[in-house]
C-alpha cells in the first residue's frame, strides 16, 4: 500500500487529469463537444505523458529533494529511482502508443510536447525567461492536442491557444518576483532576479494585456456566440486592474496575490470559450 501510495504521490494524479481535461476542452473548441475513440485516447496520452514528466522531474530533483523535500517518494525511499526510471519509460511509452493510435499530427505533437518538458526539467529551470516560455507551451499544448485529435484546429482553439499562452507567461514572470530570495539562493535567472523586481512587473503586465488585447477578436471575427461576452468581460477586466495592481506595486506579496488571481481570470477566460460554442 505504502508503494501504491508513494507512486500515486510520484505523478500528481491531479495535475495529470487536469492536463487530460484539457484535451478533452480542446476538442470541445474545436467541435461540437462529442466523447470520441481519439478523444479518449488523447486524454490517455495528455494524462500518461504529464504523468511520465512528474515522475522524471523527481528523479532528476532527487538530490535537491533529499535536502528540501525529505519527504517525497524518491528521497524517504519509498520509490527507488530506478522504479522511477521504470515508471517514467513505462507511462512515456503508454502515451506514445496511445498518440500513434489517434493519427499521425497527434503523435508528433505529443512528442514535441515531451521533449519540450524534458528539456525544461533538464536545463530550463534556472534559465528564467525561457523556462516560462517552456512552461506556457506545457500549458498550451493540450488545448492544440484536442483539436489534433478530432482533426479539426480552429480559428477559435489557436485564438485561445495565444491568449492562454500569452498571460500564462505573464503569470510566472510574477511568480518569479515573489519566489525572487529563493531564486537568488539558486541561482534561477528569472526577469525578477537580472533585472529587477520592476521590470519584471512591467514585462509580466505587457504579456497579460497583450492577451487582454487578443480576447475580443474570437467575438468581432464571429468565431463564437454572444454567450461568450459576459465571461470574457470579466476575464478581462480582471486581468486588466491585476495588471495595474501589480505596477503599482510590486511587492513579493502582491505579486503572489496577482499569480494566484490569475488562476480565476484563467477559468474564466476558458469558460468564455467555452460557452461561446453555443
Amino acid at each position: 500500500m505504502e508503494k501504491i501510495t508513494g507512486l500515486l504521490r510520484l505523478i500528481r494524479p491531479l495535475n495529470c487529469l487536469m492536463m487530460g481535461f484539457a484535451v478533452i476542452v480542446g476538442a470541445a473548441l474545436a467541435s461540437n463537444p462529442t466523447l470520441t475513440t481519439n478523444i479518449i485516447l488523447g486524454f490517455i496520452t495528455s494524462f500518461t505523458l504529464t504523468a511520465a514528466s512528474m515522475t522524471i522531474n523527481d528523479y532528476y530533483d532527487r538530490q535537491i529533494d533529499a535536502i528540501n523535500e525529505p519527504n517525497r517518494p524518491i528521497p524517504s525511499g519509498t520509490i527507488t529511482p530506478k522504479e522511477a526510471l521504470t515508471l517514467a519509460a513505462a507511462l512515456t511509452t503508454t502515451g506514445l502508443v496511445t498518440a500513434f493510435l489517434t493519427n499521425l499530427p497527434s503523435l508528433l505533437l505529443a512528442v514535441a510536447a515531451l521533449i519540450i518538458s524534458i528539456t525544461y526539467i533538464t536545463k530550463g529551470k534556472g534559465t528564467g525567461l525561457p523556462g516560462n516560455l517552456l512552461v506556457s507551451a506545457t500549458v498550451v499544448i493540450p488545448f492544440i492536442y484536442g483539436g489534433l485529435a478530432i482533426g479539426q484546429l480552429t480559428t477559435s482553439t489557436l485564438l485561445f491557444v495565444a491568449i492562454a499562452f500569452l498571460s500564462n507567461t505573464g503569470r510566472e514572470i510574477t511568480k518569479g518576483i515573489a519566489d525572487i530570495e529563493g531564486d537568488k539562493t539558486h541561482n534561477i535567472k528569472t526577469i525578477a532576479v537580472t533585472h529587477g523586481e520592476r521590470t519584471a512587473a512591467a514585462t509580466a503586465a505587457a504579456l497579460t494585456l497583450s492577451a487582454v488585447c487578443l480576447s475580443p477578436l474570437p467575438w468581432l471575427w464571429g468565431l463564437v456566440s454572444d454567450w461568450f461576452l459576459p465571461p470574457v468581460i470579466i476575464t478581462d477586466i480582471g486581468m486588466i486592474v491585476s495588471s495595474l495592481l501589480l505596477l503599482r506595486d510590486y511587492s513579493r506579496k502582491n505579486a503572489k496575490r496577482t499569480k494566484n488571481l490569475s488562476l480565476i481570470w484563467f477559468t474564466t477566460g476558458l469558460l468564455a470559450f467555452i460557452l461561446g460554442k453555443i
